[in-house]
C-alpha cells in the first residue's frame, strides 16, 4: 500500500490496490498508517471502518456483515459502515469511518485523517490534569 500525504494536516491517503473483484457483503482487511481497517462492499459501494469494536476491542470484521450493518462477534454490538455509527448497546459510540474513493485507473484509496494535535498540559507528565 502506497502512503501520500500533500500537505501537514491534509488527509493522508492510502493506496488499496484494486477492489474492483470485492464482491457485495464481502470484506477485505488491511493496515492503513495507524488503523486496522476493514473495506466491505454493500450496495456497489466501498465503505470503510476501523476494524475494531469500540466496546470491546474486538475484530470488527470476524463479525456479520448484513446490508449496512456489521455486528461485532463478540458481544452483539452494532455499527453503520456508511458513518460508523453505533446503533444501540453494548456499544455506545462509533468506530472511526474512512471515505474511500474507487477509481478504475489506480484503484481504492482511503483518507486517513491527520493525527489530533496533542495538547501539552493534558495528560502530559507535568501537565494539569482537567476534569469537567
Amino acid at each position: 500500500m502506497a502512503d501520500e500525504r500533500d500537505n501537514a494536516g491534509e488527509p493522508l491517503r492510502v493506496a488499496l490496490g484494486d477492489l474492483r473483484s470485492l464482491a457485495e457483503g464481502e470484506v477485505h482487511t488491511c493496515t492503513a498508517d495507524r488503523f486496522d481497517v476493514m473495506v466491505c462492499r454493500v450496495a456497489g459501494q466501498l465503505y470503510a471502518l476501523e476494524d475494531v469494536c469500540s466496546h470491546a476491542d474486538t475484530t470488527l470484521s470476524d463479525g456479520l456483515l448484513r446490508g449496512h450493518v456489521i455486528t461485532c462477534p463478540l458481544h452483539g454490538a452494532q455499527f453503520d459502515v456508511r458513518d460508523g455509527s453505533h446503533l444501540g448497546p453494548p456499544a455506545y459510540t462509533g468506530v472511526t469511518s474512512f471515505t474511500v474513493h474507487e477509481r478504475d485507473d489506480d484503484g481504492a484509496v482511503i483518507e486517513i485523517p491527520p493525527k489530533p494535535a496533542v495538547d501539552p498540559g493534558f495528560g502530559t507528565p507535568g501537565g494539569i490534569f482537567k476534569t469537567r
